[in-house]
């Protein structure tokens, strides 16, 4: 059976790893791919998913536009880590312009795509969540039209990555994660910043992942290096820090969405976003003495099936 996936990203690195593992997977169909702020301005997202999608040989496949801000607050970035273009700024004089974007916005397509395909479309969000949030305020009905949500993003300990105790991707739009969690009543899954600390792979992976002679596998490796040289060579002795072993966080919330069995274990649980709080703003609250009450509870990736991240990872280059 064809499984029907719609992408909203931010793209950066980790992003196009993430898509270029779904155009892998024969009986996935990606119905379009929906661009926010959040490592790059939106402008750079755009770019970055058509340059992921030439190399793919798949520039069939739609992209749309979307919010280029947060609902509230400042914009953040994530230029240290991904590179100032957000694809590690390896040039690249052959990109695709943006005249092949899709005329419709972003929050549009996403309501379109649901209501044409409904009860069949996974939706996997790697980025700031204000696309969503903007959606499901033009159309209350769209979640429960939804197969599933996946979501990269928050935190299961209060450990942040970019405020004390904020995920990049909740800390970049607080208000826009707090619609979706509260407003998405559908099957959730989330793969939190901890969680992906705690299943990153060996940099030998790595190493033979970007090894294997294909022009995907160069292009990977060109715009991967900046986030190599930047962090994770440093290979620091931390808890919690990225260089003790290849992590790619948004790869984690999209083969959960293309293989059902990817996910081995997870808490179930009430979830919402922290908005006030002087340190804590952006923090995923994880309701486990059920005093928020509420019905709708997600679930949160505890333990998955790293083999089977590995193949995925190993097929999106070939």
């Amino acid at each position: 059976m064809v499984k029907k996936v719609l992408v909203d990203v931010d793209c950066g690195v980790d992003d196009a790893q993430a898509i270029m593992m779904a155009l892998a997977v024969p009986d996935v169909q990606l119905l379009g791919i929906t661009c926010v702020h959040g490592n790059t301005c939106v402008e750079n997202v755009c770019k970055n998913v058509l340059r992921v999608l030439k190399v793919c040989g798949m520039l069939q496949i739609p992209v749309f536009k979307g919010v280029s801000t947060p609902l509230l607050g400042n914009t953040l970035n994530a230029g240290h880590f991904h590179g100032e273009d957000g694809l590690g700024d390896a040039p690249d004089p052959d990109a695709p312009g943006l005249e092949l974007l899709q005329k419709e916005g972003a929050m549009s397509a996403i309501i379109r795509i649901v209501n044409e395909n409904p009860g069949e479309v996974s939706l996997v969000a790697t980025a700031p969540l204000t696309n969503l949030a903007m959606a499901v305020k033009l159309d209350p009905t769209l979640p429960q039209k939804l197969k599933g949500l996946y979501i990269m993003g928050g935190n299961m300990d209060s450990r942040g990555n970019t405020t004390i105790c904020g995920e990049f991707n909740f800390a970049a739009d607080p208000e826009a994660a707090y619609i979706v969690l509260n407003e998405y009543l559908c099957p959730t899954y989330i793969a939190c910043w901890e969680f992906t600390c705690y299943s990153k792979l060996p940099w030998e992976f790595c190493d033979d992942w970007l090894a294997q002679d294909t022009e995907k596998a160069r292009f990977m490796k060109r715009i991967f290096q900046h986030s190599i040289d930047s962090c994770y060579s440093e290979r620091v002795e931390k808890e919690l820090v990225a260089g003790q072993g290849f992590i790619s966080c948004d790869s984690y919330a999209m083969a959960a969405a293309i293989d059902d069995s990817f996910i081995i274990e997870s808490d179930h649980k009430a979830v919402t976003v922290e908005l006030s709080g002087m340190h804590s703003r952006g923090m995923m609250v994880v309701d486990h003495l059920e005093m928020l009450q509420k019905t709708h509870k997600a679930y949160i990736m505890r333990k998955v099936d790293l083999k089977k991240l590995k193949q995925l990872f190993m097929n999106s280059l070939k």
